[in-house]
């Protein structure tokens, strides 16, 4: 059946559209009230040689429904399809971070508290999401050394022969070792934590002090004096949380800025009348999308686009769509720069998702529109780093970084490792290091791998991680901010094997894989790091591990040359090893015997060798006089 009999075959009724292409690909995914009334309207917009829309229909030969009961549902499944098909004529949200949450993994027998971005149904308990990103690192580093439960990447599932660094420094009750912690007293320390991230605070603080009181009246003061401690922690902790609590005053605002089909949006976090946090978000190349809904088309185009080529109602009501359907938390009020058809709608879906009143609202003046502004002028600034190649500050990249990997802090130094060979011959490896902003050459080192054979890389990155780490712990030096190596899945785990095998069971760890440029964290390996091809920080990723590879390289062909050259000088009847290095010295190298005169030669060595060294560099030239 051809596109246009379809199209009228449609029912008349709410639902959401898909266009395909002669490849069967789904192009363009939208919603309608009435999907043969819209859908239709793509023919009529397209004779009108409206240039969207027009794009579109070349490609489309085909479309499929989906009918549904209400606005509601379309808005929902839209939404699924877009992030699922990823359709190239909607507009993707490409960065689909959201703010950390901390996660108590209770299904697990010894359950762990981490920081985690993805909300999973996997049994766990999740708490967030915290503002700033940071915040949620601080909070499970201060349940980390208060409560002893653990947050590394061990598979307590099975014990182990011995502890990690964790237990030995008391931030850890040891649950990966047989026997030295008790399920009763594990599972205090789970119920304290839980009830400290569910906020009860009284009975926390009441059960502490209960406790508190026992152990002092058993004359167990180290016992009494650790619960005083938790009380203190406890109530820290409960401050942090009151600051990025939910209040009723908790918003959203958005701002934006267009300019030569590039796009940047910022996004205000504010909590308690406060701005805790911002966001930014880009898209160069917008794809010529249609308007997103029946009536988007009848909304005002923003005065900083008067070309009318960038619908900013449409473009934002897919934006709100994809950041927050699918999420557990919501501002109670998101504030939008331009107003879009299905803006009540969304609130109201919204509203029915978190069982709280949610608004989005455009303000027209007043405090609430200088916010939009001031949102907007901000992204005006993120526009000219990102599309005008203005280099951000290297405390700005740092704290990108920090959010991109889920890090606990900026990074101050970042260490990279390489390997480098020929077939397997002459393995080498590198580390570079990163500090405060710039390459710091002095700290470079290189590694002659000593215990693989063949070509292994994995095993070579195991041996460099834990030579290198061993010599670290046993000097007693801070570790980095961040270990980064260059590969894939196999290089990261050789390298997690080494740093556990020292108990360094919670330290930083990615690698970047070449071809597809895409960053996997140790822990998070199911969901990789895919950035922008024009985001600084893939850019600093992209710059470190380029000079790692450049450096590896350079020592894998120093050691070839040597390999090489020693082997030319061993080919000479009558050279044995001793002759070789003292030819060497002598002459500074292998080229520097070829071009010597046999009257020099034969100063260093007998001269008969010396006339064998002459002949076989110089066959043309016969050695006797």
């Amino acid at each position: 059946m051809e596109l246009e009999d379809k199209i009228r075959t449609l029912p008349a009724k709410p639902g959401v559209y898909l266009y395909k292409n002669p490849e069967g690909e789904v192009i363009y995914v939208g919603k309608a009230k009435n999907l043969r009334s819209r859908v239709r309207s793509y023919l009529l917009e397209a004779s009108q040689a409206n240039a969207k829309t027009g794009s579109l229909m070349r490609e489309a030969v085909d479309v499929d429904y989906i009918l549904v009961a209400n606005e509601h549902e379309a808005l929902a499944l839209e939404n699924n399809l877009i992030k699922q098909r990823k359709p190239r004529f909607n507009i993707l949200l490409r960065d689909d971070k959201t703010y950390p949450y901390i996660k108590l993994t209770m299904k697990d027998r010894y359950p762990k508290v981490l920081v985690t971005r993805r909300l999973r149904k996997d049994g766990s308990l999740y708490y967030g999401p915290y503002f700033p990103g940071n915040l949620a690192h601080r909070i499970v580093d201060l349940i980390h050394r208060t409560f002893l439960l653990p947050s590394c990447k061990l598979d307590l599932s099975r014990y182990y022969a011995r502890p990690c660094l964790q237990y030995y420094i008391k931030r850890c009750l040891g649950p990966c070792v047989e026997n030295l912690t008790t399920p009763e007293i594990f599972r205090e320390a789970v119920r304290d934590t839980q009830m400290l991230l569910d906020g009860h605070q009284g009975d926390l603080r009441k059960s502490l002090e209960t406790r508190m009181n026992n152990a002092a009246n058993a004359e167990q003061f180290e016992l009494a004096a650790k619960y005083r401690d938790m009380i203190v922690t406890a109530e820290q902790l409960m401050e942090k949380q009151r600051m990025a609590s939910s209040d009723n005053d908790d918003a959203e605002v958005f701002g934006y800025h267009y300019e030569r089909g590039m796009l940047a949006v910022n996004l205000f976090h504010m909590r308690g009348g406060k701005i805790v946090d911002r966001r930014e978000f880009f898209w160069e190349e917008l794809p010529e999308f249609p308007a997103e809904d029946d009536a988007a088309e009848s909304l005002p185009t923003p005065e900083s686009n008067p070309d009318g080529q960038f619908l900013a109602g449409a473009f934002f009501s897919s934006l709100l769509k994809q950041l927050y359907l699918d999420q557990n938390y919501v501002a109670r009020t998101v504030y939008v720069p331009v107003d879009f058809a299905d803006r009540v709608a969304l609130s109201d879906l919204l509203t029915e998702h978190t069982r709280r009143k949610v608004e989005i609202l455009v303000p027209q003046r007043g405090d609430k529109r200088s916010l939009v502004d001031l949102a907007a002028q901000n992204a005006l600034q993120s526009y000219n780093q990102r599309f005008r190649v203005l280099q951000p500050s290297g405390k700005t990249i740092a704290a990108s970084l920090e959010e991109a990997l889920t890090l606990p802090a900026p990074p101050q130094r970042i260490e990279c490792f390489d390997i480098s060979h020929t077939q397997g011959a002459e393995t080498v490896a590198s580390m570079v290091v990163w500090e405060n902003g710039a390459m710091n050459k002095s700290a470079y080192r290189k590694f002659k791998i000593r215990t693989v054979e063949g070509v292994d890389d994995f095993a070579a990155m195991r041996e460099v991680i834990q030579r290198r780490y061993a010599r670290v712990k046993n000097e007693e030096h801070a570790m980095p901010s961040l270990i980064l190596v260059d590969g894939g899945l196999g290089q990261l785990h050789a390298a997690a094997g080494a740093l556990e095998d020292l108990g360094f069971t919670t330290q930083p760890l990615a690698s970047i894989a070449k071809r597809e440029e895409v960053i996997y964290v140790y822990g998070q390996e199911d969901e990789p790091v895919v950035l922008d091809r024009r985001s600084p920080v893939l850019h600093l990723v992209q710059r470190i591990r380029d000079e790692s590879h450049r450096f590896a390289i350079t020592y894998h062909r120093k050691r070839r040359e040597i390999r090489d050259r020693e082997s030319d000088l061993l080919e000479v009847p009558g050279v044995g090893p001793n002759t070789r290095t003292r030819l060497v010295q002598h002459f500074g190298s292998v080229r520097g015997v070829k071009e010597a005169s046999l009257e020099a030669l034969r100063s260093l060595v007998p001269p008969k060798m010396a006339s064998a060294i002459f002949d076989y560099f110089h066959p043309q030239t016969p050695g006797a006089e």
